[in-house]
């Protein structure tokens, strides 16, 4: 009853389509505001790393709360602060002030061969945990690293980073690190 009385609301302000029983499909408009939110969201998480000077792996909970500030001036504001940025700090695309974002062709790093070379460019989860987990590795975006082996048993990985540091990562983690 609750997700049938929100799905009507939203039906309600044109944001959704809905038919009962035939599905929920967001509307021009409700494309249009959801880019609005992922773009304040991103520019949020940007400015908290960026400016503020905190971790990636804690600004997700912030920017949730940011993202509800509902100021065009505000983001603009930010988004010159971070001179116009084209991703977020989890290597995420930040909509443009039309709803434009770009998209690079990105693979995880389980699909690197043996011996490959990949540039880490964004991670699929910012849950803290897996963020703490990247920290303790000591890898981050932008970060260069040659898949040394993968082990036949569990997929797991053993990388190397541009300082000849050894790490191994399991298939899990290496699932949600995507790569170029």
């Amino acid at each position: 009853p609750t997700i049938n009385s929100m799905v009507k609301k939203l039906s309600n302000k044109k944001l959704v389509a809905y038919a009962p029983y035939k599905g929920i499909s967001l509307t021009d408009k409700g494309q249009k505001e959801a880019l609005s939110i992922i773009r304040k969201h991103r520019l949020a998480e940007l400015f908290l790393v960026k400016i503020m000077g905190l971790g990636w792996e804690e600004v997700h909970v912030i920017a949730e709360e940011l993202e509800h500030i509902n100021s065009k001036r505000f983001y603009q504001r930010i988004d010159e602060l971070l001179d116009y940025p084209k991703v977020d700090p989890h290597g995420e695309p930040i909509p443009d002030e039309n709803g434009k974002m770009s998209s690079k062709k990105k693979v995880t790093l389980n699909e690197v061969v043996e011996g490959g070379t990949a540039r880490i460019v964004a991670v699929t989860d910012d849950e803290k945990s897996f963020l703490d987990h990247l920290n303790n590795k000591g890898l981050k975006i932008g970060d260069s690293v040659v898949l040394r082996k993968r082990e036949a048993y569990d997929g797991s990985l053993l990388i190397v980073n541009r300082k000849k540091v050894q790490q191994s990562l399991s298939h899990q983690v290496a699932e949600r690190i995507l790569v170029e």
